[in-house]
Protein backbone atom coordinates (compact mmCIF):
# COMPACT_ATOMS: atom_id res chain seq x y z
CA UNK A 1 0.00 0.00 0.00
CA UNK A 2 2.93 2.70 1.42
CA UNK A 3 4.74 1.52 -2.20
CA UNK A 4 1.73 2.42 -4.30
CA UNK A 5 1.17 5.60 -2.62
CA UNK A 6 4.36 6.41 -3.27
CA UNK A 7 4.04 5.77 -7.19
CA UNK A 8 1.28 7.37 -6.91
CA UNK A 9 2.24 10.12 -5.69
CA UNK A 10 5.46 10.26 -8.03
CA UNK A 11 3.41 10.18 -10.98
CA UNK A 12 1.37 12.77 -9.69
CA UNK A 13 4.59 14.94 -8.88
CA UNK A 14 6.04 14.17 -12.66
CA UNK A 15 2.39 14.99 -14.17
CA UNK A 16 2.49 18.46 -12.30
CA UNK A 17 6.28 19.10 -13.53
CA UNK A 18 5.22 19.06 -16.90
CA UNK A 19 1.97 20.58 -16.76
CA UNK A 20 3.45 23.31 -15.31
CA UNK A 21 6.51 23.23 -17.33
CA UNK A 22 4.16 22.98 -20.26
CA UNK A 23 2.50 26.36 -19.02
CA UNK A 24 5.73 27.95 -18.50
CA UNK A 25 6.73 27.72 -22.40
CA UNK A 26 3.48 28.56 -23.68
CA UNK A 27 3.62 31.67 -21.26
CA UNK A 28 6.66 32.68 -22.68
CA UNK A 29 5.50 31.96 -25.72
CA UNK A 30 2.72 34.47 -25.55
CA UNK A 31 4.48 37.09 -23.99
CA UNK A 32 7.15 37.07 -26.98
CA UNK A 33 4.31 37.06 -29.52
CA UNK A 34 2.74 40.05 -28.24
CA UNK A 35 6.35 41.89 -28.30
CA UNK A 36 6.48 41.42 -31.56
CA UNK A 37 3.33 41.98 -33.03
CA UNK A 38 3.09 45.67 -31.54
CA UNK A 39 2.43 47.96 -34.23
CA UNK A 40 4.45 50.79 -35.55
CA UNK A 41 8.06 49.85 -34.41
CA UNK A 42 10.64 53.10 -33.78
CA UNK A 43 13.63 53.56 -36.25
CA UNK A 44 16.51 51.70 -35.21
CA UNK A 45 18.91 52.06 -37.98
CA UNK A 46 21.62 54.14 -39.06
CA UNK A 47 21.66 57.96 -38.62
CA UNK A 48 25.07 58.82 -39.85
CA UNK A 49 27.29 57.62 -42.63
CA UNK A 50 29.26 58.80 -45.71
CA UNK A 51 27.20 61.00 -48.55
CA UNK A 52 26.17 60.25 -51.76
CA UNK A 53 28.94 58.79 -54.01
CA UNK A 54 27.98 60.20 -57.20
CA UNK A 55 27.38 57.94 -60.67
CA UNK A 56 27.12 54.68 -59.90
CA UNK A 57 25.97 51.86 -61.38
CA UNK A 58 24.30 48.39 -59.81
CA UNK A 59 23.16 45.55 -61.22
CA UNK A 60 20.10 43.58 -58.96
CA UNK A 61 20.90 39.96 -59.52
CA UNK A 62 17.40 38.18 -58.50
CA UNK A 63 17.58 34.39 -57.79
CA UNK A 64 13.74 34.63 -58.78
CA UNK A 65 11.47 37.02 -59.66
CA UNK A 66 8.75 34.81 -58.73
CA UNK A 67 9.60 35.12 -55.45
CA UNK A 68 7.95 37.69 -53.47
CA UNK A 69 10.08 38.94 -51.06
CA UNK A 70 12.63 39.39 -53.79
CA UNK A 71 10.69 41.09 -55.86
CA UNK A 72 9.94 43.49 -53.34
CA UNK A 73 13.28 43.89 -52.20
CA UNK A 74 13.66 44.84 -55.99
CA UNK A 75 11.22 47.83 -55.67
CA UNK A 76 12.94 48.65 -52.83
CA UNK A 77 16.00 49.47 -54.69
CA UNK A 78 15.03 50.71 -57.66
CA UNK A 79 13.37 53.35 -55.70
CA UNK A 80 16.21 54.15 -53.75
CA UNK A 81 19.06 54.31 -56.33
CA UNK A 82 16.22 56.79 -58.09
CA UNK A 83 16.92 58.89 -54.66
CA UNK A 84 20.74 58.68 -54.37
CA UNK A 85 21.15 59.14 -58.41
CA UNK A 86 22.73 55.93 -59.72
CA UNK A 87 21.39 53.63 -62.10
CA UNK A 88 19.83 50.44 -61.37
CA UNK A 89 19.41 47.18 -63.86
CA UNK A 90 17.52 43.72 -62.36
CA UNK A 91 18.62 40.37 -63.83
CA UNK A 92 16.31 37.69 -63.05
CA UNK A 93 18.24 34.10 -62.15
CA UNK A 94 14.69 32.24 -63.19
CA UNK A 95 14.91 30.33 -60.07
CA UNK A 96 17.46 27.59 -61.38
CA UNK A 97 21.05 27.30 -60.70
CA UNK A 98 21.89 27.53 -64.15
CA UNK A 99 19.88 30.84 -64.45
CA UNK A 100 21.25 32.31 -61.45
CA UNK A 101 24.96 31.42 -63.07
CA UNK A 102 23.98 32.98 -66.39
CA UNK A 103 22.50 36.32 -64.50
CA UNK A 104 25.87 36.81 -62.73
CA UNK A 105 27.79 36.46 -65.64
CA UNK A 106 25.65 39.05 -67.58
CA UNK A 107 26.19 40.94 -64.58
CA UNK A 108 29.67 41.39 -64.20
CA UNK A 109 29.88 41.52 -67.75
CA UNK A 110 28.10 44.75 -67.42
CA UNK A 111 31.26 46.33 -65.38
CA UNK A 112 29.15 47.75 -62.61
CA UNK A 113 30.30 49.76 -59.15
CA UNK A 114 27.79 47.10 -57.40
CA UNK A 115 26.04 44.04 -57.52
CA UNK A 116 22.87 43.14 -54.88
CA UNK A 117 22.69 39.29 -54.70
CA UNK A 118 18.39 38.81 -54.29
CA UNK A 119 18.63 35.67 -52.25
CA UNK A 120 21.30 34.21 -54.54
CA UNK A 121 22.91 31.74 -52.26
CA UNK A 122 26.53 32.82 -52.12
CA UNK A 123 27.92 29.47 -51.73
CA UNK A 124 26.06 27.92 -54.84
CA UNK A 125 27.84 30.91 -56.79
CA UNK A 126 31.12 31.15 -54.99
CA UNK A 127 32.79 31.09 -57.88
CA UNK A 128 31.17 33.78 -59.23
CA UNK A 129 31.36 35.89 -56.47
CA UNK A 130 34.94 35.87 -56.45
CA UNK A 131 35.36 36.99 -60.17
CA UNK A 132 33.14 39.73 -59.17
CA UNK A 133 35.05 40.78 -56.58
CA UNK A 134 38.71 40.54 -58.51
CA UNK A 135 37.05 42.65 -60.96
CA UNK A 136 36.62 45.08 -58.33
CA UNK A 137 32.53 44.96 -58.13
CA UNK A 138 31.35 45.37 -54.67
CA UNK A 139 28.42 43.00 -53.72
CA UNK A 140 25.35 43.02 -51.25
CA UNK A 141 23.90 40.10 -50.19
CA UNK A 142 20.36 40.13 -49.31
CA UNK A 143 19.64 36.34 -47.90
CA UNK A 144 22.87 35.18 -49.73
CA UNK A 145 24.05 33.68 -46.98
CA UNK A 146 22.71 32.18 -43.28
CA UNK A 147 23.48 35.09 -41.24
CA UNK A 148 22.98 38.80 -40.83
CA UNK A 149 26.36 40.97 -41.47
CA UNK A 150 29.89 40.67 -43.59
CA UNK A 151 30.41 37.53 -44.57
CA UNK A 152 34.09 35.59 -43.29
CA UNK A 153 33.88 33.08 -46.80
CA UNK A 154 32.58 35.64 -49.18
CA UNK A 155 33.35 38.96 -50.91
CA UNK A 156 30.53 40.54 -49.46
CA UNK A 157 30.43 43.57 -47.64
CA UNK A 158 27.12 42.65 -46.08
CA UNK A 159 24.27 40.14 -46.00
CA UNK A 160 20.74 41.75 -45.32
CA UNK A 161 17.99 39.85 -43.38
CA UNK A 162 16.31 40.30 -40.33
CA UNK A 163 17.81 37.68 -38.02
CA UNK A 164 16.92 34.20 -39.72
CA UNK A 165 16.91 32.59 -36.38
CA UNK A 166 14.65 35.62 -35.17
CA UNK A 167 12.19 34.89 -37.59
CA UNK A 168 12.07 31.47 -37.17
CA UNK A 169 11.38 32.12 -33.57
CA UNK A 170 9.00 34.52 -33.99
CA UNK A 171 6.75 32.18 -36.87
CA UNK A 172 7.20 28.52 -34.44
CA UNK A 173 6.44 30.85 -30.94
CA UNK A 174 3.53 31.86 -32.28
CA UNK A 175 1.89 28.25 -33.22
CA UNK A 176 2.96 26.88 -29.44
CA UNK A 177 1.10 29.84 -28.12
CA UNK A 178 -1.60 30.08 -30.45
CA UNK A 179 -2.10 26.15 -29.32
CA UNK A 180 -1.63 26.31 -25.91
CA UNK A 181 1.74 23.71 -26.34
CA UNK A 182 -0.58 21.36 -28.61
CA UNK A 183 0.15 21.69 -32.03
CA UNK A 184 1.20 19.19 -34.25
CA UNK A 185 3.48 20.28 -36.78
CA UNK A 186 4.83 20.20 -40.62
CA UNK A 187 7.68 22.16 -41.69
CA UNK A 188 8.47 22.58 -45.40
CA UNK A 189 12.08 23.88 -46.07
CA UNK A 190 14.07 23.70 -49.29
CA UNK A 191 18.11 22.18 -48.58
CA UNK A 192 19.11 24.46 -51.64
CA UNK A 193 19.62 27.42 -49.90
CA UNK A 194 21.70 27.54 -46.49
CA UNK A 195 19.44 30.43 -45.09
CA UNK A 196 16.12 27.67 -45.57
CA UNK A 197 18.07 25.05 -43.62
CA UNK A 198 19.03 27.52 -40.99
CA UNK A 199 15.23 28.74 -40.38
CA UNK A 200 13.80 24.92 -40.99
CA UNK A 201 16.09 24.24 -38.25
CA UNK A 202 15.45 26.88 -35.66
CA UNK A 203 11.60 26.57 -35.89
CA UNK A 204 12.25 22.61 -35.50
CA UNK A 205 14.46 23.65 -32.25
CA UNK A 206 11.56 25.65 -30.59
CA UNK A 207 8.51 23.03 -31.56
CA UNK A 208 10.75 20.32 -29.94
CA UNK A 209 11.46 22.16 -26.70
CA UNK A 210 7.66 22.33 -26.50
CA UNK A 211 7.09 19.03 -24.81
CA UNK A 212 3.59 18.86 -25.34
CA UNK A 213 3.91 19.73 -29.36
CA UNK A 214 4.47 17.35 -31.70
CA UNK A 215 6.91 17.96 -34.70
CA UNK A 216 5.08 15.37 -37.39
CA UNK A 217 7.64 15.77 -40.05
CA UNK A 218 9.92 18.50 -41.93
CA UNK A 219 9.53 18.35 -45.29
CA UNK A 220 12.20 19.42 -48.30
CA UNK A 221 10.43 20.51 -51.41
CA UNK A 222 12.26 22.75 -53.97
CA UNK A 223 10.48 26.30 -53.83
CA UNK A 224 11.32 27.10 -57.65
CA UNK A 225 8.66 23.97 -58.27
CA UNK A 226 6.49 25.37 -55.48
CA UNK A 227 3.62 25.00 -58.16
CA UNK A 228 3.83 21.97 -59.00
CA UNK A 229 5.01 20.39 -56.35
CA UNK A 230 2.99 21.90 -52.86
CA UNK A 231 -0.27 20.54 -54.23
CA UNK A 232 0.59 16.60 -54.33
CA UNK A 233 2.57 17.13 -51.44
CA UNK A 234 -0.09 18.61 -49.29
CA UNK A 235 -2.59 15.85 -50.47
CA UNK A 236 -0.05 13.25 -49.44
CA UNK A 237 0.57 14.47 -45.99
CA UNK A 238 -3.30 15.19 -45.35
CA UNK A 239 -3.86 11.62 -46.39
CA UNK A 240 -0.78 10.30 -44.01
CA UNK A 241 -2.19 12.87 -40.80
CA UNK A 242 -5.32 13.80 -41.48
CA UNK A 243 -7.00 16.30 -38.48
CA UNK A 244 -4.00 15.15 -36.77
CA UNK A 245 -2.01 17.83 -38.42
CA UNK A 246 -2.83 21.02 -37.14
CA UNK A 247 -0.38 23.34 -37.82
CA UNK A 248 2.43 24.10 -40.95
CA UNK A 249 5.35 26.17 -40.91
CA UNK A 250 7.40 27.38 -44.04
CA UNK A 251 10.32 29.01 -44.71
CA UNK A 252 8.63 31.90 -46.96
CA UNK A 253 5.25 32.32 -48.06
CA UNK A 254 5.89 30.98 -51.87
CA UNK A 255 4.64 27.22 -50.53
CA UNK A 256 1.51 28.58 -49.23
CA UNK A 257 0.82 30.10 -52.09
CA UNK A 258 0.26 26.55 -53.62
CA UNK A 259 -1.57 24.72 -50.40
CA UNK A 260 -5.16 26.29 -50.30
CA UNK A 261 -6.48 24.31 -53.68
CA UNK A 262 -5.26 20.78 -52.01
CA UNK A 263 -6.70 22.12 -48.70
CA UNK A 264 -9.87 23.67 -50.11
CA UNK A 265 -10.43 20.14 -52.13
CA UNK A 266 -9.94 18.44 -49.11
CA UNK A 267 -12.78 19.72 -47.23
CA UNK A 268 -10.52 22.13 -44.97
CA UNK A 269 -11.83 25.36 -43.69
CA UNK A 270 -9.76 28.47 -45.03
CA UNK A 271 -9.94 29.46 -41.64
CA UNK A 272 -9.59 26.19 -40.14
CA UNK A 273 -6.62 23.65 -39.66
CA UNK A 274 -3.99 23.22 -40.49
CA UNK A 275 -2.98 27.03 -39.80
CA UNK A 276 -0.29 28.06 -42.16
CA UNK A 277 2.42 30.08 -40.73
CA UNK A 278 5.10 31.74 -43.00
CA UNK A 279 8.86 32.67 -41.46
CA UNK A 280 9.01 35.14 -44.31
CA UNK A 281 9.35 36.91 -46.35
CA UNK A 282 5.68 39.04 -46.24
CA UNK A 283 4.36 38.53 -49.91
CA UNK A 284 1.44 40.49 -51.25
CA UNK A 285 -0.21 37.29 -51.89
CA UNK A 286 0.22 36.84 -48.14
CA UNK A 287 -0.69 39.88 -46.62
CA UNK A 288 -4.18 39.57 -48.73
CA UNK A 289 -4.41 35.87 -47.48
CA UNK A 290 -4.01 36.66 -43.84
CA UNK A 291 -6.79 39.90 -44.04
CA UNK A 292 -9.26 37.21 -45.50
CA UNK A 293 -8.49 34.61 -43.20
CA UNK A 294 -7.74 32.54 -46.55
CA UNK A 295 -5.58 29.54 -45.47
CA UNK A 296 -2.89 31.92 -43.70
CA UNK A 297 -2.58 33.25 -40.54
CA UNK A 298 0.14 34.48 -40.06
CA UNK A 299 4.02 36.00 -42.03
CA UNK A 300 7.20 36.76 -40.13
CA UNK A 301 7.57 39.53 -42.76
CA UNK A 302 10.53 41.05 -43.67
CA UNK A 303 10.22 45.45 -44.53
CA UNK A 304 11.27 44.48 -48.31
CA UNK A 305 11.25 48.00 -49.21
CA UNK A 306 13.33 49.75 -46.45
CA UNK A 307 15.80 46.18 -47.01
CA UNK A 308 16.33 47.42 -50.66
CA UNK A 309 16.81 51.14 -48.94
CA UNK A 310 19.42 49.70 -46.58
CA UNK A 311 21.01 47.56 -49.27
CA UNK A 312 22.18 51.10 -51.71
CA UNK A 313 23.21 52.04 -48.18
CA UNK A 314 25.34 49.28 -47.27
CA UNK A 315 26.66 49.80 -51.32
CA UNK A 316 27.44 53.82 -50.65
CA UNK A 317 29.38 52.92 -47.36
CA UNK A 318 31.42 50.31 -49.25
CA UNK A 319 32.53 52.75 -52.34
CA UNK A 320 33.08 55.86 -49.97
CA UNK A 321 35.43 53.08 -48.10
CA UNK A 322 33.55 52.48 -44.66
CA UNK A 323 32.82 49.46 -43.18
CA UNK A 324 28.28 48.29 -43.10
CA UNK A 325 26.28 50.09 -40.82
CA UNK A 326 25.77 46.59 -39.13
CA UNK A 327 21.85 47.28 -39.49
CA UNK A 328 19.37 44.79 -38.24
CA UNK A 329 15.58 45.33 -38.64
CA UNK A 330 13.43 43.31 -35.61
CA UNK A 331 10.97 40.65 -36.24
CA UNK A 332 7.75 41.88 -36.36
CA UNK A 333 4.78 39.29 -36.84
CA UNK A 334 1.35 39.70 -38.91
CA UNK A 335 -1.35 38.23 -37.80
CA UNK A 336 -5.09 38.80 -38.98
CA UNK A 337 -5.02 41.37 -35.29
CA UNK A 338 -2.62 43.62 -37.22
CA UNK A 339 -2.52 42.65 -40.53
CA UNK A 340 -3.91 46.54 -41.79
CA UNK A 341 -0.76 47.87 -39.52
CA UNK A 342 2.37 49.27 -40.74
CA UNK A 343 1.87 49.23 -44.81
CA UNK A 344 -0.06 45.82 -44.37
CA UNK A 345 -3.23 47.69 -45.27
CA UNK A 346 -1.06 47.88 -49.26
CA UNK A 347 -0.13 43.89 -48.80
CA UNK A 348 3.20 44.88 -47.42
CA UNK A 349 5.59 44.78 -44.59
CA UNK A 350 6.60 49.14 -44.88
CA UNK A 351 7.54 50.32 -40.96
CA UNK A 352 5.59 53.71 -40.41
CA UNK A 353 8.73 54.73 -39.37
CA UNK A 354 10.57 57.48 -41.44
CA UNK A 355 13.23 54.95 -42.93
CA UNK A 356 13.25 56.89 -46.35
CA UNK A 357 13.95 59.71 -44.83
CA UNK A 358 16.44 58.95 -42.40
CA UNK A 359 18.64 57.40 -45.38
CA UNK A 360 17.97 60.46 -47.30
CA UNK A 361 19.45 62.78 -44.79
CA UNK A 362 22.60 60.46 -43.86
CA UNK A 363 23.08 60.65 -48.42
CA UNK A 364 22.68 64.13 -48.23
CA UNK A 365 19.89 64.43 -50.56
CA UNK A 366 16.32 66.03 -51.16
Amino acid sequence: MKRLLQTTALTLLVALAATTARADAVADAKAYVAEITKPNPAWTGPTTGPVAQQGKSIVYVAADMRNGGVLGVSKGIEEAAAAIGWTVRVIDGQGTVSGRSAALQQAIALSPDGIVLGSVDANEQAEAIKQAAGAGIKLVGWHATATTGPSDKHAIVTNITTDPLEISKAAASFVVADSDGKANVVIFTDSVYDIAIAKSDAMAAVIRACATCKLLTIEDTPLAEASTRMPPLTNALLQRYGDEWTYSLTINDLPIDFMASALQSAGKAADGFPRNVSAGDGSEAAFQRIQQNYYQTGTVAEPLSLHGWQAIDELNRAFAGEKDSGYVVPVHLFLPQNVKEDGGDRFAFDPNNGYRDAYKKIWGVD
